[in-house]
């Protein structure tokens, strides 16, 4: 769509500002269609111009949450760009040319758990589970560090599913990834992000302690030396996925901590929740035994 604009001197050059900061420098003949010998404002630019202004401003909200001492972190709130505001300010600028520089308007985005609602969440621990492993191996110990630090602080509402992969997201060497011991099809490889299924199988088992519903969860095949047989959960980015379902009136909070050679995964809600927990058999102690490479593969997000 285009919009006739008035022949007038007009200033050639608008400036954006953030906070007083120049970002954006916009040209007045970068913007307007001659068209019958008239100036017209070619909208569509005007559409690109604030989706590149966008990237620029935008910033998404943080959670409430809590510090490693149990101690809650204020929310921050995010911003994004008021597109109406400013597409007038634009206009203004093209046809009247009142201004030659602006700030760029915002609006302001609230964080879903603020630290009034983080308190209540935090009142009731219903699930609690603990795995061990070995730390000396540093590839593996650290793929379980970075994988633990992706799921801790995460919220889940009630009626909502919690995703291992959407939450951690790809494994890759971008993402600090190193290459470990997986399983794959029986057989034990080396591929990046090995280690991450020790934090899935302890949030698992963390999980059905707290009665919430397993929605997808695949054991590995052959057996893993860190939890009871049959309480694992296999994960891997293009294959199986662990999910479980807030059953619960209100949202849940993780936390997730893996130091020193242990896991430990708690899950807490409001008093307010009328628990239905379930037994589940706790890991052993005793340090497992290392799992001995048949042979390399490659692949991000791996066992």
């Amino acid at each position: 769509m285009l919009m006739l604009l008035q022949q007038s001197d007009l200033p050639d050059r608008l400036t954006v500002t953030q906070q007083g900061n120049s970002i954006a420098s916009i040209e007045r003949s970068d913007y307007v269609h001659p068209l019958f010998g008239l100036p017209f404002v070619n909208e569509e630019k005007i559409v690109k111009l604030m989706d590149d202004l966008s990237k620029l401003t935008s910033r998404e909200p943080e959670n409430a949450g809590l510090d490693g001492g149990g101690r809650i972190v204020p929310e921050k709130p995010g911003y994004e760009l008021d597109r109406p505001s400013f597409a007038k300010l634009f206009f203004s600028y093209m046809v009247e040319g009142t201004i030659s520089d602006v700030e760029a308007p915002l609006l302001k985005r609230y964080p879903r758990v603020d630290s009034e609602l983080l308190a209540t969440i935090k009142e009731k621990m219903i699930g609690q589970y603990t795995t061990y492993y070995n730390s000396n191996n540093k590839n593996r110990s650290h793929n379980i560090a970075l994988s633990a630090k992706a799921i801790n602080n995460q919220f889940v509402f009630p009626g909502e599913t919690f995703s291992f992969n959407q939450v951690v997201g790809m494994r890759t060497p971008q993402k600090g990834y190193r290459r470990a011991k997986i399983i794959v099809r029986g057989e034990v490889s080396e591929g990046i992000g090995g280690g991450i299924c020790q934090i899935s199988s302890t949030l698992f088992n963390a999980a059905d302690r707290a009665g919430l519903e397993i929605v997808q969860r695949y054991s590995h095949s052959r057996r893993v030396p860190y939890v009871p047989p049959g309480r694992d959960a296999t994960v891997s980015w293009y294959g199986p996925d662990f999910a479980f379902r807030n059953k619960y009136s209100q949202p849940i909070l993780i936390r997730a901590f893996a130091q020193g050679g242990r896991v430990t995964i708690l899950i807490y809600t409001s008093e307010s929740v009328d628990l239905k927990s379930r037994k589940v058999p706790s890991a052993s102690k005793q340090l497992p035994e290392e799992i001995v490479a048949d042979q390399d593969v490659n692949g991000p997000g791996a066992r």
